[in-house]
């Protein structure tokens, strides 16, 4: 604020932005305590998003004066986490950081993106030089003075992607400070909550409207509970992302089975020859790549925004994959390119990237079409829900042998339970059924398969 004299021994550390699309996380653990000297680099605090836990490291050398969030709390990106001390005696010897001018960075000097993680998201990361760093005179006000909101780089980037007037947008946050919250409840056409709430921007074209949650919600009976799982992390995001889908695609679902008796023999084969382990799914990976290319409806995505049925040419096959911290989906890029072998391998390398939660968020996104392998946990048919904005997904069940009649005879074998689910806006009942009896046509087919 102008006239206010800034102090030089006081300085904050705003939550960075923590990967591409993470508006804020959760606070596993703090590593350091009130009072600690901690050295540029060393880490701070244990956070989890929506995909992945990350270590936050410290952007300078100080004493930490104050924390400013409890473990298990959600804090928004461009939020203070950490106060420092930076003036005292305590400063390890480290280079004291240069003061900033009193007025935050206008719009057009934070293209930067002051604040950014950048690096894996496997919990190794460093820290961008261009930190932003406040200090308490910024808390004094909604605007500085030349009537500009407060608000860090993380949240103008926001504000300018949802096409937001963020001098506009009432703050909540410390000091009148707008925050993402803040953002995305001014884009939603409503004051903001100030509680983290985030609206469903508007979209255009054919896709319905998001249903608003009623104001006056049923009572619950929190009598007898034994345990209170907050809706957080993973979890969250699974439902945000399914909330969104069964509101925007028009589901409908088609089922039928696939005699696999002779592919699992050929899976026997390979797998004592490579001398290891190998599963129905990398076959079933390669009968829906091929599908997908004699029925190319089904691979595409919906660009709601736009109204647009965007075809794609390379197949970004999904994969679902069920850890302790919830359904994820890895995508494994070209998979059309890829033999049975590669498909079996990328499985097993991105389902145990999920479980350790070292998965790179690239990787966890661009599908086209999705597999969801239900089979595994002893399940047959399904209604699976499509991973919006793809259009299509395939779950399968689990093989069982059955006593099966061809040709007037009898014998025993093999069969896998198949269930699609298809986005009615963009893929007809008889496309959808076209396309699952190409699948179980191959997987009946061994040398068409693997040819």
């Amino acid at each position: 604020m102008a006239g206010v004299t800034q102090p030089t021994d006081q300085s904050h550390f705003i939550l960075p932005d923590l990967g591409e699309g993470v508006h804020e996380a959760e606070l596993i653990k703090w590593r350091v305590s009130a009072g600690d000297t901690i050295k540029e680099h060393e880490t701070l605090a244990e956070m989890e998003t929506d995909k992945a836990l990350v270590e936050v490291p410290s952007p300078w050398t100080g004493v930490i004066s104050e924390l400013c969030g409890e473990e298990g709390e959600i804090i928004n990106v461009g939020s203070i986490l950490v106060k420092y001390d930076t003036g005292g005696a305590g400063a390890g010897g480290g280079e004291e950081p240069a003061a900033e001018s009193e007025a935050p960075p206008t719009e057009e000097k934070t293209d930067g993106d002051a604040g950014t993680v950048v690096g894996t998201m496997s919990g190794e990361l460093t820290v961008s030089s261009r930190f932003a760093r406040h200090t308490d005179a910024d808390n004094g006000s909604e605007t500085n003075g030349n009537g500009k909101s407060l608000a860090t780089p993380a949240v103008r980037r926001i504000a300018r992607e949802l096409g937001v007037e963020i001098n506009r947008v009432p703050g909540t946050g410390r000091g009148g400070r707008v925050t993402a919250s803040d953002v995305h409840g001014f884009a939603g056409g409503g004051a903001s909550t100030g509680q983290g709430a985030v609206a469903m921007p508007e979209a255009g074209g054919f896709a319905p409207q998001a249903v608003a949650i009623p104001t006056e919600l049923p009572p619950i009976d929190d009598s007898d509970v034994a345990e209170i799982i907050p809706f957080r992390g993973v979890r969250r995001k699974i439902a945000q992302a399914l909330d969104q889908s069964v509101k925007t695609a028009v589901h409908f679902t088609v089922v039928d089975e696939a005699d696999v008796t002779a592919i699992d023999a050929k899976r026997r084969e390979y797998a004592a020859v490579l001398g290891q382990k190998l599963s129905l799914l990398p076959f079933l990976m390669t009968a829906v790549c091929r599908a997908l290319k004699k029925h190319p409806d089904l691979n595409a995505i919906v660009d709601d925004g736009n109204a647009q049925i965007l075809r794609k040419d390379s197949v970004n096959l999904g994969c679902a994959v069920d850890t302790e911290h919830g359904l994820m989906v890895p995508v494994i890029h070209g998979a059309n390119g890829l033999s049975v072998v590669q498909l079996g391998n990328a499985v097993a390398q991105l389902a145990r990237g999920c479980k350790e939660r070292s998965i790179e968020r690239e990787r966890l996104q661009g599908g086209t079409f999705t597999i969801s392998n239900v089979g595994s946990y002893g399940g047959m048919f399904a209604t699976p829900i499509i991973n919006y904005p793809e259009v299509a997904i395939l779950a399968a069940g689990r093989a069982k042998e059955r006593v099966l009649a061809e040709d007037g005879r009898m014998f025993v074998g093999k069969v896998l339970p198949l269930s699609l689910s298809c986005d009615h806006r963009v893929v007809d009942g008889a496309e959808g059924a076209r396309f699952l009896n190409t699948v179980v046509k191959l997987m009946e087919d061994p040398e068409a398969l693997i040819s």
